[in-house]
C-alpha cells in the first residue's frame, strides 16, 4: 500500500486518517492510502486539528503555518496541505508512511 499523496505547485496534499484521544501522539504507519495519525488530544474545539498540524509540522521539518487541514476539519478522515518544496516534503514524508 503506498500513500495517495497528490503534488501541487508549491505544496503536496494527502490523506490522513486521524485517531484522537490515543494513549500518546503519533504517526503510526498508513490506513488505506491516508497516513494513520494517533493523536493524545480529544477531538473538541479544534484540540485534536491543532495537535496534528503541531506533529505533522514537527515530523516534516515545516513551519506550522505550512500545514492545514483542507478537508474534514471535524472527521477522522481528512485532507492536509503542507506547503512548501514538493520533492523536500515528499522525502520525508514517505518513510513517515512507512512507519519508519
Amino acid at each position: 500500500m503506498r500513500l495517495r499523496a497528490e503534488v501541487l505547485e508549491g505544496a503536496v496534499r494527502f490523506p490522513v486518517r486521524a485517531t484522537p484521544r490515543a494513549g500518546r501522539t503519533e504517526i503510526a504507519g498508513l490506513h488505506a492510502g491516508a497516513l494513520r495519525v494517533r493523536l493524545a488530544a480529544p477531538p473538541v474545539d479544534g484540540k485534536a486539528n491543532a495537535a496534528l498540524v503541531r506533529c505533522l509540522a514537527r515530523a516534516l521539518g515545516v513551519p506550522r503555518s505550512a500545514v492545514s487541514v483542507v478537508r474534514g476539519g471535524s472527521s477522522r478522515d481528512k485532507t492536509v496541505e503542507v506547503a512548501g518544496s514538493p520533492d523536500r516534503i515528499l522525502a520525508s514524508l514517505l518513510p513517515l508512511a512507512e512507519g519508519g
